[in-house]
């Protein structure tokens, strides 16, 4: 992205601030949405209403340029879209079994991925420091699943049985998240190889809306209706689609017309240091000992990664 001429009307860095408040605030957003909707409907009309907001400004001003997409480029955006879906209903999901800093936490180590799959897939270099922090990344992951259903006493750790450890309600939801992060991997490798190419009006727009088909296609399939539910679940949908996916989002695309995409990434590290903490806050989660400490490994590897001089991915992602 070439910089834009002139001083910009806000400090970059200042902007970058209020980017990570406002995407900190979509698990909490979530968390409040799930007392009155199922979680597939919470991620149906995020990424619906995300769509129509945006369908305005996309179809007036770069219809021209959406209409000379090639088919093959209509295509891998679609197939974007499939990921984003299958990572907001496996992630929001996840925020009914698991704690608020489990769950964003895992689901940020979606770049890690990203990093790990590019020599195969986009045919990007993988450096050592990246191998190293991936490395720190998943011991990081680990230690957090492990968190939810065991204790650190005398000096060692205390976990229940494997089965019953498996069959935790906190493993199933770590999982979860897990999985939204390899989907967030998938959708960000496509839009690597799609943004060289594409303004990011339409891109999103296109991704969005295909990931907003496939979630209601999810959510009809799982027998569950959009329909029915009290006025206080559309504010919880609205302020989703408004604050983290459109204002978050495109507050830290902006600023990569001002600062490197490396610096933008390593800012990135402060939305599950901001959800863990208005979690706290709002909805009295306290996170562990274990917990934090697995938390500061993934986002150390992430740090550690983020200085390769590969500028990791930073497309709008998913809280």
């Amino acid at each position: 992205m070439n910089a834009p001429q002139g001083r910009p009307f806000v400090p970059p860095a200042l902007a970058i601030v209020f980017g990570i408040l406002a995407v900190s605030t979509g698990s909490i957003f979530v968390r409040y949405a799930q007392g009155y909707a199922p979680s597939l409907v919470i991620a149906a009309y995020r990424l619906v209403l995300a769509t129509l907001i945006l369908a305005p400004l996309a179809l007036l001003r770069y219809r021209a340029e959406i209409c000379r997409l090639q088919r093959a480029k209509l295509a891998l955006a679609s197939l974007s879209g499939f990921f984003l879906a299958l990572h907001f209903a496996t992630w929001i999901t996840s925020l009914e079994y698991t704690t608020v800093a489990s769950s964003v936490v895992l689901v940020s180590t979606a770049p890690m991925w990203v990093a790990l799959l590019s020599p195969l897939t986009i045919k990007e270099p993988l450096p050592r420091l990246i191998l190293f922090g991936m490395g720190m990344a998943l011991v990081g992951s680990m230690i957090i699943g492990l968190s939810d259903s065991c204790s650190w006493s005398n000096m060692r750790l205390v976990c229940p049985p494997l089965n019953e450890f498996i069959r935790g309600r906190a493993f199933l939801g770590d999982f979860l998240a897990l999985i939204g992060a390899w989907m967030a991997a998938g959708y960000l490798l496509i839009g690597r190889r799609l943004r060289a190419g594409m303004s990011l009006v339409p891109y999103v727009f296109i991704v969005y809306g295909a990931a907003a088909l496939v979630l209601v296609v999810i959510m009809l399939a799982a027998g569950q209706t959009p329909w029915g539910y009290p006025p206080q679940a559309t504010v919880w949908f609205l302020l989703l689609a408004l604050v983290p996916q459109l204002l978050g989002h495109s507050t830290f695309n902006w600023a990569l017309g001002y600062l490197s995409a490396a610096y933008v990434s390593i800012t990135l590290l402060g939305e599950p240091i901001g959800s863990t903490l208005l979690a706290y806050l709002l909805l009295q989660e306290s996170p562990t000992g274990l917990k934090i400490f697995g938390a500061i490994l993934i986002l150390a590897g992430i740090y550690v990664a983020s200085q390769s001089g590969v500028n990791p991915p930073t497309m709008e992602l998913s809280e």
